[in-house]
Parts: C-alpha cells; structure tokens; sequence
C-alpha cells in the first residue's frame, strides 16, 4: 500500500512540473490564440493643439502558456499625432513583451493634432502594430481634427466682430471689456475650455439665424463628454455689462448657461434672450439676481435649476417653455421657475424691488421629487409685483404672492417626443390638436416662435413653439 501511495504522489508530482514548465514556457506557434478587443480606435471632432481623450484596447493571451509580444510599435514614431501607453510605459515601441498566460495588457492612446491651413475638420491616422510568433496584427487609430482661432485668458477692447470662418475655443477665460461691443455672427461656434468662463463687462450681441445658429458649448466633442453638463463655467454678465441681445444662440453643457448680476446701468435690460436654446446646464440654465432680463420665444430645457430669479429685478418671460425630465447626468429635483426678492448675505436676508411678467409660458417638468415647478417667494416690503398671465404649468399649489390670469394648472403640455434613453427632447405641441396650450395665448408683439414659424396674428400657442 505504502509503495502504491508513492507510487502515485511520483506521478502527480511529475504532472504538476509539467504543468508548471508549461506555464512558464513560452508558445512559439504561429497559431496561438491572441485576442484583441478592437481593430480601431476612432475618435470624434478633436480641436487643433487641446488633445483628446484617453482610449484602450486590451491583448488578451488566451493561451495555457506564456506569450511573447515581439513589437507593439506605433507606426508613425515619434513624429505621430497620436501617443500610447503600453502597459504602463509611454513610448512608441516596446519588444519582447511577455504576456502570462491567460493574462493580458492594456494599450492606451491619445491624440493632440497640429494646425494646418485648412479650415473644413479633416482626418489624421496611425496605427499600432502588435507582433508575435511571426503575425502582424493592427489596430488603426484615426481622429477628426478640427482648426480653430485659440484665445487664452483674452480681453475684448473696442468694437470686435466674430465670423463663422473658423471655430473659436476659449482657454483660461474671455472677457468683454466694459467699454467693448463683441459682435457674433450666424453659424459662429464658440467652444469654451473647462476652466474658462465667458465673462461680459461690456456688450455681447450674437445675430444667429434659424438653422444657423450661434453655439455656445464646450471644447470636448468626444462622445464621452460632448453632452457632460458642468463642461464648461458659462457666460457671466457682470455689474457694467449693458445692451446685450443674444438671438438665435445655443448654449448648452454649461455648468450656469447664462449668469446675470446686478441692475442695468441704463433705461434697457442688461439683457435680451430672443429665440434662444439653453440645455443641459448642471447647476442653472438662467440665474439672475436683482438685474434686468427679457426672454421670448426661448427654451431652457433639462437643467439642475432651469430658472432662478433672485434678490428681486425686472423680468418679462414671453412665450417660453422651460421644462424638465430626469436624465442620465441631471435629476429633476428643482422647480423649473423659482422667483424671490430676496437673498441671503453674511447671514441676514436682504431684499430688493422685484417686477416680474409670464405671459403665455410653458413650465413643465416629470413628477417623482418636485410637487410645485413654479415656487414665487417673499420676505419684507419691498415693491413685490410678479404677473402670470395665460400660462401652463405642474404644481400643487398656485404661485403665491402673484397675479394669476387665465393660466392652465397641471395639464400635460403633449410634447411631440420626448424619450429620455435616446436623448429625444422634442418640446414641439404640434402633433395635436388636442394639446391644451393650442390658441390660449394672449397678442402679443412677438410674430415668430422658436422655429422661425409665423405666431398666429389672433390668439398664439403657449410655449416656445407655435403649431404651423
């Protein structure tokens, strides 16, 4: 028994080193099983001279011993737009690497592309190489470079005008000096950094046009971040900006889409939205506090706080939607109108007059965290006059300290489309004829809405968009 015993333990001992010599031998056939988890790595719109985000791709052994890569090489060399990282190590080639069996390693690669005189975005490529046991494999790289007018940390001083020639991305921060007019042209874009905040002291005039708009966003394009709200600061109208009128801009991704501060310095607001797209902005898509703002025609959609309005001022809110679903990156647990006249400083609320209009304005947001979209708040006896006239919205309890006419309570608006898991957000009420802001506006100055379209002459549609 005791011999049969050792017998047996010999010839496990023996199998178990065969089975470690072959997991630490090498295979050497042409055959062996390697997997690579892409043939390309493709990578969207990326600005001359800003980078690109960082993509992988893993060389799994699938082998029961060793494996030695001979080459993972990049084929352009040093001169390449692209870098990678081989496991670690940032070169451009690396030989004999030895990958354990069924183990792998990761390559990492990133692009930075160089100006060129050419103005359309155009193509650059490279691949990576990976050898082994006399097999070439490749892994192509290939990015959409885009040329751009590149401003750090730039102050505007006189009267400056903006073409469509060319994209322009922000870095460090712009700012319009208090005396400086920036005009914007149809189809400009405009492409701030995640450091870089557009500051306006003095006048900013966009003159978009439908189809043609003036976009405002941030510099990451790439499918990870080009609808990451918070990617940008936004646009801030400080205490001596005056006169600006944005028409037909876009201005999406913003961490505050649009900031306003302080009076105007003259008889007009301090600033005109007229047939504007504000979307997706982390924290809010309009905050002012004891200014002057004029919106129409215009939607703020699928912010933290879509409108906040504090420390009182003057507001006319015409013909706007401002609504709010749940999302992936923003969840819907602020009104989409909050009104005050008040603020909070060092501890002590301090009040200001407030004069606020809504005339024929949608405010609509999915239920689940917010029983009132529209909440209108006081505190001490400053002048107080805030109207809601001919308005649809969700809440539980009306406005309190308001004007109320004609207004349309808790009554679904029956947006075109709206499906939050393909990022479809059509506010449009002009698939029925049902919808319960058709014709229950009231006349106003106002003959286009958002689309461009003609505003019925008699009674319009509420919201941002008029049914044709």
């Amino acid at each position: 028994m005791n011999k049969f015993l050792a017998s047996c333990f010999l010839v496990f001992a023996f199998c178990f080193l065969l089975s470690s010599c072959k997991k630490d031998s090498f295979i050497t056939s042409p055959e062996a099983r390697l997997t690579i988890t892409a043939d390309s790595l493709k990578y969207d719109t990326v600005f001359t001279t800003t980078g690109s985000i960082t993509k992988s791709f893993k060389i799994i052994n699938e082998n029961s011993q060793k494996l030695r890569l001979s080459k993972v090489k990049l084929m352009g060399g040093t001169t390449s737009a692209f870098k990678i990282n081989i496991n670690g190590t940032a070169a451009t080639e690396l030989n004999n690497i030895e990958v354990e069996a069924n183990d792998s390693i990761y390559v990492f690669a990133s692009v930075t592309i160089n100006p060129n005189a050419a103005n359309a975005p155009f193509i650059v490529s490279d691949s990576i190489l990976i050898n082994y046991n006399g097999n070439d494999r490749f892994v192509q790289l290939q990015a959409y470079g885009q040329n751009a007018i590149y401003l750090t940390n730039k102050v505007i001083t006189g009267n400056v005008t903006w073409t469509n020639t060319l994209p322009y991305v922000i870095l460090k921060s712009l700012r319009i000096d208090t005396t400086a007019i920036l005009t914007i042209q149809p189809g400009t874009k405009i492409y701030s950094h995640a450091d870089a905040p557009f500051i306006v002291d003095g006048t900013l005039v966009t003159n978009g046009i439908k189809n043609n708009e003036v976009v405002f966003a941030g510099d990451r394009l790439d499918n990870d971040y080009k609808d990451l709200p918070a990617s940008w600061p936004g646009i801030y109208f400080r205490g001596n900006s005056k006169n600006s009128v944005l028409t037909f801009a876009i201005i999406k991704n913003a961490y505050q889409a649009v900031v306003a501060t302080a009076p105007s310095i003259n008889a007009n607001p301090k600033l005109i939205l007229q047939q504007c797209i504000i979307d997706n902005a982390y924290d809010a898509g309009i905050l002012a506090a004891n200014t002057s703002l004029y919106a129409n025609n215009s939607l703020i959609s699928n912010c933290g706080s879509n409108v906040a309005l504090i420390y009182g001022g003057d507001y006319n809110f015409t013909n706007c939607t401002v609504a709010s679903f749940s999302n992936y990156y923003i969840l819907h647990k602020n009104p989409v109108l909050t009104v005050s006249n008040f603020a909070t400083q060092g501890g002590v609320a301090v009040t200001a007059n407030l004069n606020a209009v809504f005339r024929n304005c949608i405010f609509w947001a999915d239920t689940g965290f917010v029983n009132d979209e529209v909440l209108v708040t006081k505190q001490g006896s400053s002048v107080f006059n805030v109207l809601f006239q001919n308005n649809l919205y969700r809440v539980q309890n009306d406005p309190a300290n308001s004007t109320l006419t004609a207004n349309i309570k808790n009554l679904y608006p029956q947006f075109d489309e709206i499906d939050i898991s393909k990022r479809i957000y059509d506010f449009r009420t002009t698939k029925s004829n049902t919808a319960p802001g058709i014709n229950k506006g009231v006349a106003t100055s106002f003959t286009k809405d958002l689309d461009d379209g003609n505003r019925n002459v008699g009674l319009p549609d509420l919201g941002c968009y008029e049914k044709q």
